[in-house]
């Protein structure tokens, strides 16, 4: 599903990956782990395509990232990648329900955000504000932003 190939990134003179290769099987769950400043957002945002390595491909499925124009690699993170950031990134003044509704308008096979929002048990809170919500339910609205795009 996913093959990083030797990917390289520095920042200057700061080599932050160095030759990072892997392979992630479909359905497989991988945790990217180690201390601060080791490159795993980094390395995120390449796989994410927020950001391109110095040298080095990355696969996801038959594409290679690299090989894609501007619009053609836009049209592949809409219609292939979730985010999830680490400040949920919420919309303030939309409820749960409009913020994952955000996702499913990016969506040609959008899932049913009725049935999301029981699955996230966040149907009884689907009309408050994010700042109405604990940190894990603003948590689960953007993990519910990021899935219903299927």
């Amino acid at each position: 599903m996913i093959d990083i190939i030797n990917i390289h990134k520095s920042y200057g003179s700061l080599e932050v990956l160095k030759g990072i290769n892997a392979h992630i099987g479909k359905g497989e769950i991988v945790s990217i782990v180690g201390p601060s400043g080791a490159g795993k957002t980094t390395l995120l945002q390449i796989i994410g395509t927020l950001d391109k390595p110095d040298s080095g491909e990355i696969h996801i499925g038959e594409v290679q990232i690299g090989k894609l124009k501007k619009k053609e690699l836009s049209v592949f993170r809409n219609n292939h990648i979730g985010f999830v950031f680490q400040f949920y990134n919420l919309i303030p003044n939309l409820t749960v329900r409009e913020n994952i509704e955000v996702g499913a308008y990016l969506s040609d096979h959008a899932l049913d955000v009725d049935e999301l929002l029981d699955t996230l048990g966040l149907a009884d809170h689907q009309r408050k504000l994010p700042n109405q919500l604990s940190g894990g339910q603003q948590q689960r609205t953007a993990i519910g932003r990021a899935i219903v795009k299927n």
